[in-house]
């Protein structure tokens, strides 16, 4: 594998997860209205899931979509989720930031991890 051939998923992941992450983080703060940072921050994160699935099976990685790299990719979810929550826990109840603008930090804190995991469960 080439870096040019992973520059260029990074690329992608980059734009599926900038499109992804607007849409789910639009919902967070509407959630947000009428329920707990972290119960809002679930619902979105499973959410987002779904729509990832697709976007980096077909548009970043550029694979066909298969019922084992559906089952296998939530796992990849599960290790962005825990380190998500516990960066906005310890960024919220901990630092005191505002869960709004918490949520931008644990953003760009699980983007590398993200990427490697999505590309070690979808790729051949």
């Amino acid at each position: 594998m080439t870096l040019k051939i992973i520059r260029g998923e990074f690329a992608r992941f980059l734009l599926a997860g900038a499109a992804n992450t607007l849409l789910t983080y639009l919902l967070y703060l509407f959630l947000l209205e009428f329920l707990a940072y972290l119960l809002a921050y679930s619902i979105t994160f499973c959410t987002g899931i779904a729509l990832s699935y697709f976007l980096n099976v077909y548009f970043v990685f550029k694979q066909r979509a298969s019922f084992s790299s559906f089952v296998k990719f939530p796992i990849v979810y599960i290790i962005q989720y825990s380190l998500g929550a516990a960066i906005l826990w310890l960024l919220v109840d901990m630092a005191g930031v505002s869960p709004a603008i918490a949520m931008i930090g644990v953003i760009a804190a699980t983007i590398p991890v993200t990427f490697l995991a999505s590309r070690f469960v979808l790729t051949k």
